[in-house]
């Protein structure tokens, strides 16, 4: 899939902007100037405060809300759930489409907040590393959201590292960011457990 997603991507760019023709640039979004977050550090565009917002809608909903419970379910014992009467498949269906299309959209970012323009490849991993956030969070948006925050810091800190030491092969400081999220996560994720039905099919009537 991931391959296909790739490959479809760079296509469908290839057939609206030949290779001789000058890529086209979109304004970005702009920092949102907040009253109470006066700090030049701290400023960020408005998907990136609705992102973080997101995170306590999605926690919110998982441990708070009836449907959330009934997601949980799905994952944990989806022979149960059936037994309440929640339509398992529909269900997992649907989080699987609400959680692609917010992948989507943090993929859009890159070229509508991070930068002014698509590059072809510009994603460069970045989906793995959320999954991999998922599974070292414990399944805990709190916790991938930290994980998130890791990894963006020590990405950030790879580009002044290629200027500080130009003699370095860069591609180092880019494998850098992947490899020390991981080293500092892999403590956390000992005690994670997923889910005990994930990744596995769910057949309606079957015990």
């Amino acid at each position: 899939i991931t391959l296909l997603a790739t490959s479809m991507a760079s296509f469908i760019y290839r057939l609206a902007v030949p290779a001789k023709s000058t890529p086209p640039t979109i304004m970005p979004f702009q920092p949102v100037d907040l009253p109470f977050l006066n700090a030049p550090f701290l400023a960020a565009t408005a998907p990136t405060y609705l992102a973080l917002a997101l995170v306590a809608v999605v926690a919110y909903v998982l441990w708070r809300t009836p449907l959330g419970l009934a997601i949980r379910m799905a994952g944990e014992h989806p022979q149960g759930a059936q037994a309440q009467g929640i339509n398992v498949l529909v269900l997992r269906t649907g989080c699987v489409m609400v959680g692609s299309a917010i992948m989507a959209l943090g993929g859009a970012f890159l070229s509508l907040a991070a930068f002014n323009s698509f590059v072809i490849n510009m994603v460069q991993g970045r989906g793995w590393m959320a999954l991999a956030l998922v599974v070292f969070g414990a399944w805990r948006p709190g916790l991938a959201l930290l994980g998130a925050l890791l990894y963006a810091w020590f990405d950030a800190y790879q580009l002044r590292l290629q200027h500080v030491f130009p003699g370095v092969p860069y591609q180092i400081f880019l494998m850098a960011p992947y490899a020390l999220s991981i080293a500092v996560l892999i403590p956390m994720s000992r005690r994670a457990s997923g889910p005990q039905a994930l990744m596995l099919p769910f057949v309606k009537g079957e015990r």
